[in-house]
């Protein structure tokens, strides 16, 4: 927190969050013997968009902390067996060696956390709101059985404020942007088709038991042409 303090910068939030992954990994490392390596689930989508594959066609789309956001000069060798896979072949190499299915199907999370889902200034407070929402549309999803039928779901908070209304007092709080997409590969995607019925229920539900937000979205875009996460 202290780090990201005042850093609004989508990827000077990722560089310093990859710093700061390898300053904690090697800190640790001292206090054993022998420590020389780090093994990472880095995949073959993060090495595309983190830099250009190709030199001259491709760019960087964005630093995943695990690959453009590392710090040149690292005390420990890097370990990446699975860099040349892409998830759906992570899942069947997982199932193949009888890895439970609540670890194997689990939606991805970025390495920089909730730092890339709360847009701009990231404070203890906007933590504790997202924490919240994201946990009752979670819940909501595995409660409801579709879960497993979505690649990568969560909430995320914008960096505006909106007036609202509850009872008969006025608000002033922050909109609560949902995502929810199904993919193969993850190099594409498209957002799950959710039933009016759903989102109204998960709607009231985050405005009713969060406080600090009042409204909520739901992102309809596909990939491309945004990316699955915000930043």
């Amino acid at each position: 927190m202290n780090k990201l303090k005042n850093i609004t910068h989508t990827e000077k939030k990722r560089k310093l969050i990859g710093k700061l992954f390898i300053q904690v990994f090697e800190k640790e490392a001292k206090k054993h013997n022998g420590i020389k390596f780090l093994a990472q689930g880095t995949l073959y989508p993060d090495i595309i968009e983190s830099r250009s594959s190709t030199g001259s066609k491709t760019s960087k789309i964005k630093s995943h902390h695990n690959v453009g956001g590392l710090p040149k000069k690292m005390k420990l060798q890097l370990i990446e067996p699975l860099k040349e896979f892409f998830k759906d072949e992570v899942r069947i190499l997982g199932k193949s060696l009888n890895l439970i299915n609540e670890i194997n199907y689990k939606h991805p999370f970025p390495g920089p956390g909730l730092a890339i889902r709360i847009i701009g200034k990231i404070t203890n407070e906007k933590i504790k709101v997202l924490q919240e929402a994201d946990n009752i549309f979670i819940k909501e999803l595995i409660k409801n059985n579709l879960y497993n039928k979505i690649w990568q779901a969560y909430a995320a908070l914008l960096p505006i404020k909106t007036v609202g209304v509850m009872g008969d007092s006025r608000t002033y709080e922050n909109i609560c942007l949902l995502r929810a997409v199904t993919s193969q590969d993850g190099m594409t995607a498209d957002y799950y088709n959710f039933s009016k019925n759903f989102l109204d229920r998960i709607s009231n539900k985050i405005v009713n038991n969060v406080r600090g937000i009042n409204r909520v979205v739901y992102d309809i875009t596909s990939k491309p042409p945004s990316t699955i996460e915000l930043e």
